[in-house]
């Protein structure tokens, strides 16, 4: 079927329409049922699909419905990088096109002194959070005999808390948000094995592995609406980024500040343990897809 057809005019002499005749609400009455990127990608068929791909109406439904909160943790943050920080560029406000409302969540926005952030995913529009192992109160992570901090490319916030060895594990961590209502998944991000880069190739020292096969490391997280979930896995994995999934919980309410506290325990103090690097825990949406990532459920 080409991009072309024939159809008889008013003379009686035929003529040729295209795709570029088509009315620019039916073309977006046909956009609203795309995702994002593929919206941006057919914008570049003409002139009638770049007008609607840029319509109020076609992105509103893509926005989060609390996109008004989440739009002022994005002002806050542009307005501190305003004096050579690290702002994200253009700035929005709730009367910028929902086009660019949408352009500007899908960039992270950093919050909680930079060691916090949030954006939506471009695909589907869910939020994801990061939470930096600087956010979170970790047992005896001032004395350099147990921890110290590591800067790698490795992590989206450039470093990470290695820890060399510790009787007593304990990461305890907390996050007041309004999530958008939906369902989401919660991870631990870790690494057994320290890495480094020798001669631009990515390599992992071992010499301080030890102790996780003893015992099962515990995960657990509440909600302040009292959702709650534990889950337990010997770490055994070595020389990768492992995702362990905590639990999920659900949103109700998009206007609802919520609670979140997690923590990650290994407290039994018959031995040692050590080699472990603690990068963040992730918050996603139950439905998202995981690229390029090592995943470990209960």
């Amino acid at each position: 079927m080409g991009a072309g057809s024939s159809i008889l005019g008013a003379d009686g002499e035929w003529g040729l329409t295209s795709l570029g005749d088509m009315p620019e609400s039916c073309v977006a009455a046909v956009l609203l049922h795309l995702d994002p990127p593929e919206i941006c990608q057919v914008a570049r068929l003409n002139r009638a699909f770049r007008g609607a791909a840029s319509a109020d109406c076609v992105w509103a439904g893509k926005l989060p419905v609390n996109y008004r909160y989440l739009l002022a943790f994005a002002a806050a943050a542009d307005d501190e990088g305003a004096d050579g920080g690290h702002g994200n560029g253009k700035r929005c406000s709730p009367t910028s096109s929902k086009k660019d409302i949408y352009a500007r969540l899908c960039r992270p926005t950093p919050f909680d002194f930079g060691n916090k952030e949030f954006w939506i995913d471009k695909n589907k529009g869910g939020i994801c959070i990061s939470i930096s192992s600087k956010a979170m109160v970790i047992t005896g992570i001032d004395d350099r005999r147990y921890w110290s901090q590591l800067d790698t490319d490795e992590s989206r916030f450039h470093h990470v808390a290695y820890l060399q060895q510790i009787w007593w594990l304990e990461v305890d961590g907390e996050l007041d948000f309004c999530f958008p209502a939906g369902s989401y998944s919660i991870f631990f991000r870790l690494h057994l094995g320290r890495p480094y880069r020798r001669m631009g190739r990515r390599i992992w020292g071992a010499e301080h592995i030890h102790g996780w096969e003893a015992k099962p490391t515990r995960f657990q997280f509440s909600t302040s609406d009292e959702q709650h979930a534990t889950s337990e896995y010997y770490l055994d994995v070595q020389g990768r980024w492992i995702l362990y999934h905590v639990g999920d919980f659900v949103v109700s309410n998009s206007d609802e500040l919520m609670k979140l506290k997690f923590s990650m325990l290994q407290i039994d103090c018959t031995h040692t343990k050590g080699g472990l690097c603690v990068d963040s825990v992730l918050i996603y949406p139950k439905e998202h897809r995981h690229e390029k990532a090592n995943i470990i459920h209960m």
